[in-house]
């Protein structure tokens, strides 16, 4: 039982640090992109809840409602936050799902999101 013992202190002694430095650039990563805490929370609540319809799961897949940026609803967020919260004939409300702060992170969030470019007509 000594020997298990004796072995695993020098394995948990490299694995600790070695771990915490797998996982640093995922944090890094997350402050040097530019947004703000409200941001990335607004990213992550976008891409978990909204995502299924406004974002493409491959690149040229359709997706069921258009996507979204600083430009959706002409910019102009009370009527995005109204949109989240109340839905529209074609999506459904959210107002009992997600609280004010997640729908304010949102709003946040695309503030940050460049219109998607045009897509190329074939010749």
């Amino acid at each position: 039982m000594k020997h298990r013992f004796v072995l695993a202190v020098p394995f948990l002694a490299l694995a600790v640090p070695l771990l915490a430095l797998t996982l640093w650039p995922c944090a890094a990563s997350a402050q040097h992109d530019g947004l703000d805490d409200q941001q990335t929370t607004g990213r992550q609540v976008l891409a978990q809840s909204c995502g299924v319809c406004h974002l493409q799961p491959v690149m040229n897949a359709r997706t069921y409602g258009p996507p979204l940026s600083r430009e959706t609803a002409g910019g102009n967020a009370e009527v995005i936050r109204g949109i989240i919260s109340d839905g529209t004939p074609r999506m459904p409300a959210f107002r009992h799902y997600l609280s004010s702060p997640q729908i304010d992170a949102i709003v946040a969030y695309l503030k940050t999101v460049p219109p998607a470019a045009a897509p190329a007509t074939p010749r």
